[in-house]
């Protein structure tokens, strides 16, 4: 559940290119190299605890694919642990 969501939000980065750009930049990869990382064990918590850092996305993404913030937030915590 929790990484499903994480591949949902990750599509909702994506679709709009100033969220994308923004991750990008933040955690430092590029279109380039995107989809490379994206394979990569971590990946999937580094975009919801991207999501999670910036409550007006993270609010934006809950109401754009249905989710409560709650859920959207323990898919964060279930992906980080720790993370608050």
């Amino acid at each position: 559940m929790a990484e499903q969501l994480a591949v949902e939000a990750l599509g909702f980065l994506a679709a709009e290119p100033e969220r994308l750009q923004h991750f990008l930049s933040l955690s430092g990869l590029d279109v380039v190299n995107l989809r490379q990382a994206a394979a990569q064990k971590g990946f999937l918590a580094g975009v919801m605890a991207h999501l999670a850092s910036d409550e007006a996305l993270l609010l934006e993404f809950s109401a754009a694919g249905c989710h409560r913030p709650e859920v959207v937030g323990a898919a964060c915590q279930m992906l980080n642990p720790g993370f608050d």
